[in-house]
């Protein structure tokens, strides 16, 4: 199963006028892992040879905390979603349960 598909399977039971709107933020999401997956292969500071206390960030370091960043604001956004979701489910058990005396 590839992460899109997974993807799916968590929103599956978000409203259809939903899905249409976060269609491209999970496709945003599976791109931001599969680059941060590379980038995690590229050293993120680089050493001077002659000196070891002198050291400097990579591109591929700022590029990472920029995907990173990116990649949880919309994490917290689908997250969101998901707990609005349950929330009326929740809201019908708790008055249910209202009804019984304890």
């Amino acid at each position: 199963m590839t992460r899109r598909e997974k993807l799916d399977e968590i929103f599956k039971d978000i409203d259809e006028n939903v899905k249409e709107l976060i269609n491209p933020l999970l496709d945003d999401i599976v791109f931001l892992e599969e680059q941060m997956e590379k980038l995690k292969k590229i050293p993120f500071i680089q050493v001077h040879p002659n000196n070891l206390n002198k050291q400097k960030v990579t591109k591929a370091a700022k590029l990472y905390k920029e995907h990173s960043q990116s990649y949880m604001n919309a994490i917290r956004i689908l997250g969101s979603l998901l707990n609005k979701q349950d929330t009326s489910a929740q809201n019908e058990l708790l008055k249910r349960l209202q009804g019984f005396k304890i």
